[in-house]
């Protein structure tokens, strides 16, 4: 099954996923002229060679007009410092506060001051709320699905924000140039995880950083708030490092994509991308995604089972079809002598154990039984997938299945059957041809 491993060891920011995910591309500049060319307002990705500590890879990095967001962590002992960064707009001087973090920018219901070339000062509204930016992220010439992932993660954003703020999501607004920042951070990380399309996403534990980091509103602690909300039920820790090292983008994107977290599996590893920050800590700030197979070796299940000899075949046949139904893996009965040479059946129902309680309950329910058997079970498995060949019948499915060094195919017998009944031929004369 091919899998990526993400290893947030030094966190997790859009930008740093991007770059990582870049590296396992066989031609990144092209990926990075289509995303400069679908179209986001004012938008310039650029990727260049870094190394932190020895290792070289990629940092990516995102300019709205002529400027670039960056973030101020706040060193102990330094809470008083006022961190200003300057953007030159043709002439302007423009000054605000930092925003949260290193490539997001998210206030709320802020206003910045431009100062221009006279010293005037002007006060601008350039906000977006997230009908806004589903509107521009709909609009964009990408495929459903990467639409679907982005809006899918920037609402875990603004919920996370809005649950901050004591606002309901709609009052939520980002500022204009962190918001189309970090809209070409989630949807770059989404276009790539549609290239890539692997069919399983693992991610390590969540490194946050410590300490604080100073936003609009003031020092916020390091995991930001908003970030912190977004991690809920994510295994995450703080360790010794003063900064902010997840971003809220990061970390909704890390949320969306994850099918589980934990150490790296065992798997046949082709590709290994890293993506470089911009800060420079004692370590490498880097995040690191390998790219492999991996084989469903170990997956438990649990096997239930009962002995019936009163039951009628139709409530038998009821009772299978409604256990396949509820989401059993298999389902299936044996014929058996029982007690008093009555002739009954061994009910077996494979099931995953979250499943357990509900398919008891289920079997108790459309049986005679009076109680069941259960017991854990290990099964080696293959990966399995359908692919689809034209044929001067029509698309016939093929499943076909790898594992331990094995490879099998099998055409679906439903598709056999139907051409075979279309034109009054055998199975067999169907699968030769």
């Amino acid at each position: 099954m091919k899998t990526l491993y993400i290893e947030c060891n030094m966190g997790a920011a859009g930008d740093m996923l991007m770059a990582a995910l870049l590296e396992l591309l066989p031609d990144p500049d092209a990926f990075i002229s289509k995303l400069n060319n679908i179209g986001l307002p004012g938008v310039r990705v650029e990727k260049e060679v870094s190394v932190k500590c020895g290792i070289t890879g990629t940092h990516v990095s995102v300019y709205v007009g002529d400027s670039e967001e960056e973030s101020h962590d706040i060193s102990p002992g330094h809470v008083h410092e006022h961190s200003h960064h300057e953007h030159s707009h043709h002439g302007h001087s423009h000054h605000e506060h930092v925003h949260e973090t290193g490539q997001d920018g998210y206030v709320y219901q802020e206003h910045t001051h431009n100062q221009d070339a006279h010293g005037h000062t002007h006060q601008e509204h350039s906000h977006a709320n997230l009908e806004e930016i589903q509107r521009i992220l709909r609009a964009l010439p990408i495929p459903d699905k990467v639409k679907e992932d982005a809006i899918a993660i920037y609402s875990l954003i603004a919920e996370a924000e809005a649950k901050v703020h004591g606002k309901p999501v709609e009052d939520i607004h980002f500022h204009e140039v962190g918001t189309m920042d970090a809209v070409a951070d989630v949807v770059g990380v989404c276009m790539l995880i549609d290239t890539l399309a692997p069919r399983k996403i693992i991610v390590s534990p969540v490194h946050t950083g410590s300490g604080q980091v100073r936003c609009m509103h003031g020092i916020l602690p390091v995991p930001a708030p908003a970030t912190a909300h977004i991690l809920r039920g994510v295994p995450a820790y703080g360790g010794e490092i003063q900064g902010e090292l997840c971003t809220p983008t990061g970390a909704a994107i890390i949320r969306h994509f994850a099918d589980e977290f934990g150490s790296r599996p065992v798997m046949v590893v082709d590709k290994i991308g890293y993506g470089m920050g911009k800060k420079d800590f004692p370590v490498a700030n880097c995040v690191r995604v390998f790219s492999g197979e991996t084989n469903q070796q170990n997956a438990g299940i649990v096997e239930i089972d009962c002995n019936l000899d009163d039951i009628t075949g139709e409530q038998l046949g009821f009772a299978l079809e409604t256990l396949l139904e509820k989401g059993a893996l298999d389902v299936y009965v044996i014929p058996i002598q029982m007690k008093k040479n009555r002739p009954g059946y061994k009910l077996v129902c494979l099931c995953r154990p979250d499943d357990e309680d509900r398919m008891v309950r289920l079997i108790l329910q459309h049986t005679t039984t009076l109680g069941v058997r259960c017991s854990d079970r290990r099964r080696h498995t293959m990966e399995r997938h359908i692919e689809t060949i034209e044929t001067k019948y029509g698309d016939i499915r093929i499943k076909k299945a790898s594992g331990f060094g094995v490879e099998k195919s099998k055409l679906e017998y439903d598709d056999l059957a139907r051409i075979a009944r279309e034109n009054g031929l055998s199975l067999e004369d169907i699968k030769e041809e």
